[in-house]
């Protein structure tokens, strides 16, 4: 029965001059066919890691010339594929790519085992690019306007997500009426639950909420002035190690106590984490911290303390600046053996405030030349929702989103994935 399968198709392929595949990649054409033309052909497939499961199939159909019997694609490191003939000129492929390493790929097609290709399509084998959007609520209440650019963030960037370091102060501000603390509750709430947001925590160690937790505030150790009664613009790293506790678990249970989950990724105020507020927040079961500033990008506070202490503290961060564990008793290092269970994702986008959009794009552009990776990256930015955030401001996080988004994995445009911080983590695992 076998041989005379193979007999017939002997014969078939004799009759009709169906020829037989050639195991040697063919010519690339010097531009391809006007006839060629792809469907669901991507030009970047991701590699998997903890986040995400990647992209090891390549399932396509491609349009060949009218002569085109039989189409052989080709791509280096795996065996030549017949394609299979779906309609007059139509041709479908669905083929492992999983065993390819890293790089870019020309895939050629041939048409009826020609030694020349009718086409070349270029792809990419790379690691994802992870673009961080985040929010810091430096105060009590955004206002509506803030709340209503970002929801016109989320229908103009559909698969974006945010995390928002949200404001425990919101609720122990007297100011701040309990219906408009509903109304913000149910705001991000929505922001979780439909838009697949996260709510971290942001803390300015505002008095009204230093004293709710039971501690003294303090006042005196500004990063703008020489004294702040209301605690906003005081150095997190005044409080030692068991007071950052204490606020840690004091937002914690308000956190709860609103519906809002237990938070568990954090940027400090004004960037001021040092050691004891790592170490606190990793005691308290924190997966990722934000506060490594990108320090060079905040150059209007040059004359301030802020910019001193972020130089001093976060010196080795900047633009391509990418995650790591760091030791236990260095922010900045890493520490084989003794270094903290907690991520940290550095900053290096900064916030939106404090660079235009031609110096945010090019630090997008100086974590991602165009060509693949081997490693996942990160780029984290950001910016400030407030009573005054502006349309320009508005404007310049559009224009970068934008801008990222020419280079979705979604569309096969690029390795660009949008993700929560605490998602992140799971492509950096503890080594």
């Amino acid at each position: 029965m076998r041989t005379w399968a193979l007999g017939v198709t002997i014969v078939l392929s004799a009759c009709f001059g169906i020829p037989d595949q050639k195991p040697d990649r063919p010519n690339a054409p010097e531009a391809n066919d006007p006839a060629f033309a792809s469907n669901g052909l991507k030009a970047w497939y991701l590699i998997a890691d903890g986040a995400q499961r990647g992209e090891d199939q390549m399932t396509f159909t491609i349009t060949a010339p009218e002569d085109a019997d039989v189409v052989d694609a080709y791509i280096p490191g795996l065996p030549p594929v017949r394609m299979t003939k779906q309609g007059e000129h139509t041709f479908s492929m669905d083929v492992s790519i999983a065993s390819l390493a890293v790089g870019s790929y020309d895939l050629l097609f041939s048409a009826n085992a020609s030694d020349d290709a009718f086409a070349k399509f270029t792809f990419n084998r790379s690691a994802a690019y992870y673009v961080l959007v985040s929010t810091d609520y430096d105060f009590s209440d955004c206002g509506n306007g803030s709340l209503q650019y970002m929801d016109r963030l989320h229908m103009d960037h559909p698969g974006m997500v945010i995390t928002h370091f949200w404001a425990p102060y919101t609720y122990t501000d007297p100011a701040v009426t309990a219906e408009r603390r509903d109304e913000l509750d149910v705001w991000i709430k929505t922001q979780r639950d439909m838009f697949h947001d996260e709510i971290g925590l942001h803390i300015h160690p505002y008095c009204t909420f230093v004293v709710a937790a039971g501690l003294t505030c303090i006042t005196d150790q500004s990063v703008v002035y020489a004294s702040d009664t209301s605690g906003y613009t005081i150095k997190l790293a005044a409080y030692g190690m068991q007071s950052m506790s204490t606020l840690l678990q004091k937002a914690a249970a308000i956190f709860n106590e609103r519906g809002l989950g237990t938070p568990k990724t954090f940027r400090a105020g004004a960037w001021t984490a040092d050691i004891n507020v790592l170490q606190a927040l990793d005691a308290n079961g924190y997966v990722a911290d934000t506060s490594a500033l990108n320090w060079a990008r905040i150059e209007e506070w040059a004359r301030t303390e802020l910019y001193n202490w972020t130089k001093t503290n976060w010196s080795t961060i900047g633009d391509t600046s990418q995650p790591y564990y760091p030791s236990e008793s260095d922010p900045q290092a890493t520490t084989p053996g003794a270094n903290l269970a907690m991520l940290e994702v550095p900053d290096n986008g900064v916030m939106i405030d404090y660079v235009s959009l031609v110096e945010m794009n090019a630090i997008f552009d100086a974590n991602f030349d165009g060509t693949p990776f081997a490693n996942p990256k990160t780029l984290m930015m950001g910016f400030h929702p407030a009573m005054q955030f502006t349309e320009d401001e508005y404007s310049r996080v559009n224009g970068f989103l934008k801008y990222a988004d020419e280079h979705l994995a979604s569309k096969g445009t690029g390795p660009v994935v949008y993700i929560t911080l605490s998602d992140v983590t799971k492509a950096f695992p503890v080594p």
